[in-house]
């Protein structure tokens, strides 16, 4: 590797612009040499051919092309890919793991504001606004802020964590200021010192159920994960019970869900939903006890800087021989996203 590697930028020009701002496009420009046209969004419209043959690594985002063996054929001294976005799925092939090829992502970084924001609606739900404040509810008790039947606060409350991932870790260690709430995590994948060091207790997903008041989801999306909350698992939950889903859509029964809803037991807060965006004639866009943000948890407008700054401090790791921060295996896509 030369003490400044050949990068070629692969992501669509959105995603270049909204994640690499000036600074952040010159401190590139000081650690790697870059070709114009920049950004690429397909190596086989790039040429000369010589300009591929000089790549040593890639920094990709929203918009990259798969990284395919016909791909990795145009790119002969390719080691390494920076990924300035979260899941590589769609990036990633056998032929690249097949090369011993570096990937690196930055998921971790996009956690971030994706655990703010389910924070953010936690509190809010153990408080009732989210509810009653979008609601002329007869039943609605000023004198206590909430409805007749139902519990107000965040003292002495629950709240279960589907999936201990990077986001579901977060945002255990988010509650933590938090003495009044006791935090339960549901993974078959995690480790119990691990989720008790976080600051949380790891139990089966049968009976972390029936004792939250608030259900958060952050399991990935992979074939057995699909409808993991169904009806059964809805039925479970107690009355009054918040879903709230920052990870993907199809880990919840929609029509369960919305079956659950329409009398009020159950509340929820979507962020993802399947299909996304919702029909418009979606039971669930109709309930006054649903409330549906267009998948904003995730990285936006600044924070989205944040995914340049993981790929730029991975490359400045790579060229200084250092390990990678956040590397990417084909063992960690079998149970992560």
């Amino acid at each position: 590797m030369s003490a400044r590697p050949t990068v070629l930028v692969a992501m669509s020009p959105d995603a270049w612009d909204l994640l690499f701002d000036g600074p952040r496009r010159n401190r590139l420009a000081a650690l790697a040499l870059i070709d114009d046209p920049v950004p690429v969004t397909a190596v086989d419209a790039v040429a000369p051919q010589e300009r591929l043959a000089r790549v040593e690594a890639l920094v990709t985002g929203w918009g990259a092309p798969a990284l395919d063996e016909a791909a990795l054929a145009r790119l002969p001294r390719l080691r390494a890919v920076f990924h300035a976005a979260g899941s590589v799925r769609g990036l990633v092939s056998e032929a690249l793991w097949h090369r011993g090829i570096l990937v690196t992502s930055a998921a971790d970084a996009n956690a971030a504001p994706v655990a703010e924001y389910t924070l953010a609606m936690i509190l809010l739900a153990g408080k009732r606004a989210l509810v009653p404040l979008r609601t002329a509810d007869p039943q609605h008790d000023l004198r206590t802020g909430a409805r007749v039947g139902r519990r107000i606060g965040n003292l002495d409350r629950t709240v279960g964590i589907v999936g201990f991932s990077r986001i579901g870790r977060r945002v255990v260690e988010l509650l933590r200021p938090f003495p009044g709430i006791e935090v339960l995590v549901a993974d078959p994948f995690a480790d119990a010192a691990e989720v008790r060091a976080a600051g949380a207790e790891l139990v089966p997903l049968a009976t972390l159920l029936p004792r939250v008041d608030v259900l958060s989801l952050h399991a990935p999306a992979l074939p057995a994960t699909r409808g993991m909350i169904g009806r059964a698992q809805l039925a479970a939950l107690r009355d009054g019970t918040t879903i709230i889903n920052t990870a993907r859509g199809a880990l919840l029964d929609h029509d369960a869900l919305a079956d659950e809803c329409t009398d009020g037991r159950l509340d929820a807060v979507l962020d993802v939903t399947e299909p996304e965006p919702l029909p418009v004639d979606s039971r669930l866009l109709q309930l006054p006890n649903v409330a549906v943000t267009p998948h904003l948890a995730g990285s936006l407008g600044s924070e989205t800087r944040r995914l340049a700054d993981a790929a730029l401090d991975e490359l400045e790791a790579w060229i200084a021989g250092a390990p990678p921060l956040h590397p990417v295996r084909p063992a960690d896509l079998e149970h992560g996203a």
